[in-house]
């Protein structure tokens, strides 16, 4: 087993996981990672696609340099990397693709447009790479996790509060901002539980299409597809509009360590 990353994972080593260093966004990096693990190993079985992170703001306010490095990091790096792996799978050996997206994939909400429509392109990317390989012995497998105890919300946080400034949006955006951070304190299901599905995605001898894990994974893209557009943009309206009271309340009624 490898995993590929930015920075140095030494705790992975630790425990006999091979790590590589690779970035997404280079060309030559994603090169470099997949021929080394091809030289040690001779072929690469199971790809999985994890890279991403959410890059939130007004439409408006955005940098189309930030837009597209979300674009660069969410979609097409994840299809680079396996543009370069197929062609050790259509061999002999049957391979599989898990491209780990999110509930997201499935609505959209203000503020978060672009990082929306990356989950949306991954989505419909790996529903059409499904059918390509399917007769070659690949599979491919959608992750769509709802929220993870790690560090996204607080990622997502810094990229609204450096895309706010103080134009028309910033009201809103402080308010989401803030209710990011305090998400990143301790809501969304534990790592753990996404590892243990991403491993079962990756190794079941007949995967599912898609794999969908925590709190509203299932219902809310469900109840969000069956209410009209106009009713679901009222109900979004209103939650950032009174986003400050909704917080302050969940914070009073959270429980403290003390």
């Amino acid at each position: 087993m490898y995993a590929a990353a930015r920075r140095p994972m030494p705790d992975l080593e630790e425990r006999g996981i091979r790590t590589v260093t690779l970035d997404v966004t280079d060309e030559e990096s994603m090169r470099a990672g997949v021929a080394a693990v091809v030289q040690r190993e001779g072929r690469i079985d199971i790809l999985v696609n994890n890279a991403g992170y959410g890059s939130y703001g007004a439409i408006e306010e955005v940098p189309m340099a930030e837009a597209r490095r979300q674009f660069e990091v969410n979609v097409f790096g994840a299809m680079r990397m396996t543009q370069l792996v197929l062609p050790q799978m259509t061999g002999p050996h049957r391979g599989r693709i898990v491209n780990v997206s999110s509930m997201g994939a499935h609505f959209a909400m203000a503020l978060g447009g672009w990082y929306h429509a990356t989950k949306y392109a991954l989505t419909a990317l790996s529903d059409a790479l499904r059918q390509e390989v399917y007769p070659f012995g690949v599979d491919v497998v959608l992750v769509e996790p709802a929220l993870i105890h790690t560090e996204w919300p607080k990622v997502a946080a810094e990229h609204l509060t450096r895309a706010a400034g103080l134009g028309k949006y910033a009201a809103i955006s402080r308010s989401f901002a803030a209710g990011l951070e305090f998400v990143g304190q301790g809501f969304g299901a534990d790592p753990a539980i996404l590892g243990r599905v991403v491993a079962l995605a990756s190794t079941t001898p007949h995967p599912r299409t898609r794999y969908r894990k925590g709190m509203g994974a299932w219902s809310m893209p469900v109840l969000l597809s069956l209410a009209p557009d106009r009713v679901v943009d009222a109900g979004i309206r209103f939650f950032l509009a009174h986003l400050d009271t909704i917080l302050n309340l969940v914070k009073a009624t959270t429980p403290t360590d003390d």
